[in-house]
């Protein structure tokens, strides 16, 4: 192989290692921003089903009250 040949492909090369690196960089970015909105999702989540839980409490509590009124007429 000529020197020329070497040099080439060792650039080809080094050009690859930082397409991958620059790849690697931005997955992780998106992997971290993905994370992210995971754990807002999960905690909207559980404050939706908090929301939930009490408004079917009232509910339920308003058709005891409807009940009891009603046998007491």
């Amino acid at each position: 192989m000529d020197t020329p040949d070497v040099i080439a492909q060792l650039r080809a090369v080094a050009d690859r290692i930082d397409r991958l690196a620059e790849r690697t960089r931005k997955l992780g970015d998106e992997n971290r921003a993905l994370r992210q909105q995971n754990e807002q999702a999960s905690s909207e989540r559980s404050q939706l089903l908090a929301k939930n839980e009490q408004a079917r409490s009232r509910v339920e509590a308003m058709i005891a009250r409807l009940k009891s009124l009603e046998q007491h007429t």
